[in-house]
């Protein structure tokens, strides 16, 4: 929905002769664990009552037109021959939108699959078509200021022909897409709940962040910086374009539509550097046809698009200040008519002061290397919808005002009287009061006590709501008699730090792509904790194997996303090579291997780590960690199923024991070089390269 400025539109009448407090419904609440064990043990599949295989789960009103005549409801298995919940290959997580007009859905999820840490939250990965199956899957989202576990069954809607009604994946035996949406439509009611929304909303729900609007019309001269800082560090992104007339424009663009932003290129040209933007359509088809293919230049992104929405997680975004511990607040507050709902302050006829107030106490960071004259403080505040379907209850104008607050009133308890409002300014003087589920705003503050006054645009309307406060040291509480329990925690990634950071500020500032030639040089220049009595020597060769494994956009080098999917992997590689390697000899021998395998979660097999350590292994079958990383992207990123284990079966029947270990050297080259998956097709590629 457009800004607005304290404007009315046409909306629904608020209830007359209402006496009760229409409560937020919470989502059911179902014990996956006790649920799959149950199943199992009853050797039954599971059936969700709660949201059931029928038609009011999909809805009551114009998606049901959209419908084939006879639609059904089928498992997976019944679907294709091998069905696959999840598939960690970046390219098998593409999905494709159905009958569902949820675009910003899907541009949301799309932008969650670049950050696997904050996927795997949402979509547990020990779920599975085979082992410990049962019907029922489980998702879990960010609602309304906690996260919630949804359980489904894995009944889905499909026409005659067997294909799913809503979303899909583009390789038709991944199912988690579909299984996400379904909870997602069980959290908010029904499908048809799913239909027209913002990808704002979706963003939060994923990740439990805080969103940043940008305008594009209006975007600040510091754009392409902005948009620089949001990539390196935890954001997802989206965009949406203008609306119009015509669906799809001739320039490819579909009018009023969401967009995953996926990357961002600084390309040199004979006329200069160009400022490159990547997205990606949730439909799946229907690109860009303007210069750049499906990237389109800064300047043609911000004529282009309306709306682009940046999701934190820190509210570092905007910031400069030192250090990486953020805190985050968050207090729970209702607007009750005759009490608490005052309405803002032009239209509450000198009832401003009965709203809600927050105390504030925005402090200097101990940890800050220096101390800002400002601090960066974001504050976001979201009603929540009464009904149990998401699209029933139209959202409320809500806004907040923030005033510094003087001496003599820094001390109290009580709320601020009604003359406080009439004798000050508020911090936020053009305050926007919007018809969404969620107002933020990012302020540089002075340290010093504020109160902030959330409301909703006019007098007497009733809602819960949540307020949420974010910066590096702050204290939040209520005023008044009604005071309620402040929820407070640091904001810490385990991965992030000054590392990083001198990263950034090293290889990506200026230009946010680095070659294999630059990836070594990173590699082995960086100091790496732990591991400082042994240098490490990635090799030409090896860095080359990991950026063929990481670009996945065939560019020849790595963006600042695709870095930091590698970063984070070695950072976590290295807790295992380091808690396995108990000699400290900077090696693994063949047990230590099986083990940190198995910690990092994956099953291989005995043979196939064996055959590893001959593939990648020194002659006395000593693994370094520069293979171990090697091996241990491929396995992720490529997978290794049973397939491949057949395969190299097949390549040590017979023969002697020199034509085995030739055979077997030979099919580990191609089972972590080549992508083809047949089994026969590596096979004669093999005789192919013994022959020869």
């Amino acid at each position: 929905m457009p800004f607005l400025l304290c404007l009315k539109k046409k909306k629904s009448p608020v209830p007359l002769g209402r006496s009760i407090f229409q409560k937020h419904t919470p989502p059911i609440q179902q014990n996956y664990q006790a649920l799959l064990e149950s199943c199992l043990k009853n050797k039954c599949l599971f059936t969700d009552d709660t949201f059931p295989a029928h038609i009011s789960s999909i809805g009551t009103g114009a998606l049901l037109k959209k419908l084939p005549r006879n639609l059904q409801w089928k498992r997976p298995h019944a679907l294709h021959k091998s069905p696959i919940f999840y598939a960690a290959h970046r390219k098998q997580l593409d999905l494709c939108q159905g009958l569902v007009e949820n675009c910003w859905f899907l541009a949301a999820l799309e932008a969650l699959t670049f950050h696997q840490d904050i996927l795997a939250a949402v979509v547990p990965q020990n779920q599975s078509f085979e082992r410990k199956y049962a019907g029922i899957f489980h998702f879990r989202f960010w609602h309304f200021g906690e996260w919630v576990d949804v359980v489904v069954d894995d009944l889905l809607p499909v026409n005659e022909a067997g294909e799913l009604l809503f979303v899909s994946s583009v390789y038709k035996n991944v199912f988690w897409g579909a299984l996400l949406e379904k909870a997602y439509a069980k959290l908010y009611g029904s499908y048809e709940d799913l239909q027209i929304g913002q990808v704002s909303e979706a963003l939060v729900d994923f990740t439990g962040g805080v969103n940043t609007r940008i305008k594009l019309a209006e975007a600040p001269p510091g754009l392409w910086d902005i948009l620089t800082r949001a990539t390196y560090s935890r954001s997802l992104m989206g965009c949406q374009t203008q609306l119009g007339t015509t669906k799809v424009l001739k320039n490819g663009l579909v009018a009023g539509h969401a967009y995953t932003v996926t990357g961002i290129r600084k390309v040199t040209c004979q006329y200069g550097p160009e400022n490159l933007v990547r997205l990606r359509n949730p439909w799946g088809k229907i690109e860009w046809k303007g210069d750049w293919s499906d990237r389109m230049s800064l300047q043609d992104f911000k004529i282009h698009f309306v709306d682009l929405v940046i999701c934190k997680l820190t509210p570092d975004l905007m910031s400069q200040e030192d250090g990486k511990k953020w805190m985050y607040s968050l207090k729970s507050g209702r607007w009750v008519k005759g009490s608490t709902a005052g309405g803002s302050l032009e239209f509450s006829n000198g009832n401003f002061w009965m709203n809600p107030q927050y105390w504030l106490n925005v402090l200097p960071a101990e940890d800050s290397q220096k101390s800002p004259s400002t601090c960066s403080v974001v504050i976001s505040l979201m009603q929540k919808h009464s009904s149990k379907h998401r699209n029933r209850a139209p959202h409320l104008f809500i806004g907040f005002l923030l005033y510094k607050v003087d001496l003599q009133y820094q001390e109290s308890t009580r709320k601020l009287p009604p003359g406080f409002f009439t004798q000050h300014q508020p911090v936020n003087k053009h305050q926007v009061f919007l018809d969404e589920r969620e107002v933020t705003h990012d302020f540089h503050l002075e340290p010093c006590v504020y109160v902030i006054v959330p409301s909703t645009l006019e007098p007497q309307q009733e809602s819960e709501f949540i307020l949420r406060v974010f910066s590096r040291k702050h204290v939040l509480r209520e005023m008044g008699g009604n005071t309620s329990f402040t929820l407070s925690k640091e904001i810490v990634d385990r991965y992030e730090g000054k590392i990083w950071e001198d990263f950034f500020t090293k290889h990506f500032e200026q230009n946010p792509e680095i070659n294999a030639v630059q990836l070594q040089r990173i590699l082995n220049n960086i100091s790496w904790r732990n591991f400082q009595s042994f240098r490490l020597n990635f090799s030409l060769d090896s860095c080359q194997g990991i950026l063929a494994l990481l670009d996945l956009n065939a560019t020849g080098t790595l963006s600042i996303q695709e870095f930091r999917v590698l970063w984070k992997r070695l950072l976590f590689y290295l807790e295992v090579f380091q808690k396995r390697d108990t000699k400290r000899s900077g090696k693994l021998d063949l047990v230590e291997l099986h083990a940190a395998v198995q910690e990092t979660g994956i099953s291989l097999s005995n043979e196939v780590c064996n055959l590893m350590a001959i593939r990648y292994g020194d002659p006395d079958l000593q693994i370094s960690f520069e293979s171990f990383v090697c091996f241990m992207l491929r396995v992720e990123i490529m997978g290794v199923d049973d397939d491949d284990t057949l395969f190299l079966k097949q390549c040590c029947r017979g023969g002697d024991n020199q034509t085995c270990t030739r055979m077997r050297k030979a099919a580990l080259f191609q089972l972590f070089t080549s992508n083809e998956k047949s089994s026969s097709s590596r096979l004669n590629m093999i005789t192919t390269d013994l022959v020869n």
